[in-house]
């Protein structure tokens, strides 16, 4: 790394030769009004227009990437920046990149990740179409707080500045849009210092359409958010299913029942076994994203996880799923004998069945689980 150069700013560029200038322009005049030691850095994503002959022109330097993909891009530029801390914005002129001051004084005062909000600054008439403004950014930024405890109200904002040390902690690998997307989370998991400052917002001044599409990028972002929410993408759902499910068979495993002047029978009892098997899959499931999350992260940590680490082993869940077959199949061995001692139908009998018959199908998913957790759950020491 150059410890000449101090502050990197990195754009990401498809033939962006007509307001590539004006940004390359804005940059120079702020780094010399702020007497920074600066650069500019431009991951150029396959143009084949004077992009990359305007940039390298102006002083800025070009790091190809034939990969195709706004995260593509700036994974280019950002592995080709030399600066300790960079800032990143497009290169369509819609984001104001004369004025990279509170940046800067954000990242002196001790923040690694400083991210721009413009919600808390001024969007401009038709800098930001309608649906973006009043539900796509509001309502991913609120969910994306919630899920993650993150201190960030605009979390799609494109303007935002990080430091080397973050970035590399970060290691974002995505490579289209959601890329802002994921480095929002793993910031969060790495516990990295967060700020905002508000900034601009201007109507672009491209002459074609962007290369954002509202739903399949906004789409792309938020199952990238779900992804890495396993509370609320398995958790909350398979408890409340598997809840339901025990419920339901606790209800009837004597037989039909009523309830609130309804008549239950063995089709309520069918789908609590379906709720109660389904449920417990998701919370499978979600027990291995978590530990996955975890063993990724070094900085990440989960009271869940934590106590798995020190109560789970690989024996302990094979003993309990083969308790739990066991005891389906010694209810099951036991309605038969029943059965042909009396040579009657089962009547009431087969509620039972259907216990016994899930608790079989339990105890197979809790045995192989218990494999599949041993190998994602590490001792930390």
């Amino acid at each position: 790394m150059n410890s000449a150069v101090e502050v990197s700013a990195i754009l990401p560029c498809l033939n962006e030769e007509r307001t590539l200038p004006l940004c390359i322009e804005k940059i120079w005049r702020s780094f010399r009004e702020l007497g920074i030691a600066g650069e500019i850095v431009v991951g150029d994503n396959g143009s084949t227009d004077r992009s990359v002959e305007i940039a390298e022109s102006m002083g800025a330097r070009v790091v190809h990437q034939p990969v195709p993909g706004y995260g593509a891009a700036l994974q280019a530029a950002i592995g080709g920046a030399k600066g300790r801390f960079i800032i990143m914005a497009d290169a369509d002129d819609s984001y104001d990149w004369s004025n990279l001051k509170p940046f800067i004084d954000k990242w002196r005062e001790g923040c690694e990740f400083v991210m721009g909000n413009r919600f808390k600054g001024t969007i401009h008439p038709n800098a930001m179409p309608f649906l973006h403004k009043y539900v796509g950014n509001p309502v991913l930024s609120r969910i994306s707080a919630l899920f993650y405890n993150i201190p960030v109200y605009d979390f799609h904002c494109g303007m935002r500045g990080f430091t080397r040390e973050a970035i590399d902690r970060m290691k974002p690998t995505t490579e289209g849009m959601e890329f802002a997307t994921e480095m929002v989370i793993r910031a969060a998991r790495e516990k990295v210092r967060m700020g905002e400052v508000p900034i601009d917002l201007f109507p672009d001044k491209r002459n074609r359409k962007p290369h954002l599409r509202t739903f399949r990028d906004g789409w792309r972002h938020l199952s990238f958010i779900m992804t890495y929410a396993p509370n609320y993408l398995y958790l909350v759902p398979g408890f409340f299913l598997f809840l339901c499910g025990l419920i339901f068979q606790a209800l009837l495993i004597e037989g039909p029942s009523h309830l609130f002047g309804m008549f239950m029978g063995p089709h309520f009892l069918a789908m609590g076994l379906l709720f109660t098997l389904a449920g417990f899959n998701i919370l499978n499931l979600g027990l291995i994203a978590k530990a996955v999350l975890v063993s990724q992260s070094p900085h990440l940590e989960d009271r869940l996880i934590s106590w798995l680490r020190t109560h789970f082993s690989v024996d302990r869940g094979l003993l309990l799923g083969l308790v739990m077959m066991l005891t389906g199949f010694g209810i099951d061995l036991n309605l038969l004998v029943r059965w042909l001692e009396v040579d009657a139908p089962m009547g009431d009998s087969v509620h039972l069945s259907f216990v016994a018959t899930g608790l079989v199908v339990l105890g197979l998913n809790v045995l192989f689980g218990s494999f599949l957790l041993g190998m994602v759950i590490k001792k930390r020491r």
